[in-house]
């Protein structure tokens, strides 16, 4: 799971293009939508206010962002009826994968998912076939900037952190999901740039493959990753700075 950061920030580098960054606005605009249904204030609703920091860092134009928070919490007519679901499946060679979704069309979305899958040799499976093999974690990502990565994890670890990982240039901060909010006010309080700040899946375990078939399984999950519905995509594959490298080059 240490690459999580590191592949987050190679598909911002191909999401560059008009297009894509197109898309990624939509899939902004629906997680914008769901977590204002707990309240269009972000200062009083922590889910929401993660989200706009989100995309601010993807310069996701403000009216876009104040649109969905209208249509999610109900003031804007003629929204979507969007739905969260969560699909599970098997990449080649066993790869767990979890498939976060919000579509207003489900029998659109698994059947996108299940083409994807088939095609590069996976499965759809039944749910709660791969949910086992994962625990729902806080994520806050601080970059390094030149300061010490021992002195971060530590202020991260008094700070309430579960788990620390220390790359190049990042510190991945792992907490409990209902600390993730307590720990990023701690972190910044401290004087510390908190780049991200999410909730997700994390693997308790990782698969490791070799190298053609762990690209393959980065391919297939880049492929879900872009469909209009799917949000985001965890698997228990091993992401090692070599094999993150090696998926960068080949573009």
């Amino acid at each position: 799971m240490s690459g999580h950061s590191k592949w987050s920030t190679i598909k911002r580098k191909k999401g560059a293009q008009d297009a894509k960054r197109g898309q990624l606005f939509t899939k902004l605009g629906k997680e914008i939508e769901i977590a204002a249904r707990e309240g269009p204030d972000p200062e009083f609703n922590f889910k929401l206010r993660m989200v706009i920091e989100k995309a601010k860092a993807a310069n996701m134009p403000r009216e876009n962002i104040e649109r969905a928070i209208r249509r999610g919490a109900g003031l804007e007519k003629g929204a979507a009826a969007l739905e969260e679901l969560v699909y599970e499946g098997y990449g080649p060679n066993g790869v767990a994968l979890m498939m976060s979704v919000v579509t207003d069309n489900r029998n659109r979305a698994v059947a996108e998912i299940r083409r994807l899958l088939t095609r590069s040799g996976g499965s759809l499976g039944e749910s709660g076939c791969v949910a086992w093999l994962f625990d729902q974690k806080g994520l806050i990502t601080v970059p390094l900037d030149g300061q010490d990565p021992d002195e971060v994890a530590m202020m991260a670890i008094d700070a309430g952190a579960e788990d620390v990982n220390i790359s190049d240039d990042v510190v991945e901060v792992y907490t409990k999901p209902d600390e993730l909010h307590k720990v990023r006010e701690a972190l910044t309080s401290a004087g510390l740039q908190v780049e991200n700040a999410q909730l997700l899946m994390k693997p308790k375990s990782t698969v490791t493959l070799d190298e053609e078939a762990a690209l393959k399984t980065l391919r297939l999950i880049e492929a879900l990753e872009e469909l209009d519905d799917v949000q985001e995509v965890y698997s228990n594959l091993e992401l090692t700075d070599e094999l993150l490298a090696k998926y960068e080059e080949q573009g």
